[in-house]
C-alpha cells in the first residue's frame, strides 16, 4: 500500500490576532427597542449604497441583528430608507497617452427642428405639387386692435335700500 502524501496543513489560526470583539451601538447606548421610524439610526446599519451591514462590522448580536434588518426592511416598505443608493464616479485615466475618444463632452446635442416629413426624401418639384402654400412675408401685416378696459361700476345705492 502506498501511502498518501500529507498535504499542507496550515497551523490553526491565532485567536490574539482579532483583538477585542465590537461593542454594538444598541448596547452603548442602551436602547432596548428598535422603531422603524427612527431613520436616524437605522443609517448606522446601513452602507453608503442602503446595504444592511453585517454582525461582524456593527457588533451586534443576533437577536439585535435579527430586530434591526426587520425594522430597516419596514422602513424601506414606508418610503422611509431607500431600497439602494447609487453612487457615481467619474470615470479616468484609461486613456493612452495621446488617444482621445471619439466621444463629444456632455449630452447629445437636441434637434432644431420637427422631424422630416414623408416626402422630405422628394424632390421639391415633385413635392411642390402637392404640398399646400405657405404664406410668405408679402402678406399683408395684421392690424393690432386695442382693447378698452371695461370698470365695473357698483350699484348705487339708494335711501330706500338702506
Amino acid at each position: 500500500m502506498a501511502r498518501k502524501p500529507k498535504r499542507n496543513t496550515k497551523p490553526p489560526r491565532d485567536n490574539g490576532r482579532r483583538g477585542k470583539p465590537k461593542v454594538s451601538v444598541l448596547t452603548q447606548e442602551k436602547i432596548e427597542y428598535i422603531d422603524y421610524k427612527d431613520v436616524g439610526l437605522l443609517r448606522r446599519f446601513m452602507s453608503d449604497r442602503a446595504k444592511i451591514r453585517a454582525r461582524r462590522v456593527t457588533g451586534n448580536d443576533t437577536q439585535q441583528q435579527r430586530e434591526i434588518a426587520l425594522a430597516i426592511k419596514n422602513a424601506r416598505e414606508m418610503a422611509l430608507v431607500p431600497y439602494a443608493n447609487r453612487v457615481t464616479t467619474q470615470r479616468g485615466g484609461n486613456r493612452r497617452d495621446g488617444e482621445r475618444s471619439n466621444r463629444a463632452d456632455g449630452p447629445a446635442p437636441r434637434p432644431s427642428g420637427p422631424p422630416p416629413g414623408p416626402n422630405a426624401d422628394a424632390d421639391s418639384d415633385e413635392a411642390g405639387d402637392t404640398a399646400a402654400e405657405v404664406p410668405t412675408s408679402d402678406a399683408a401685416p395684421v392690424e393690432a386692435v386695442a382693447v378698452e378696459s371695461v370698470e365695473e361700476v357698483a350699484p348705487e345705492t339708494t335711501e330706500e335700500q338702506s
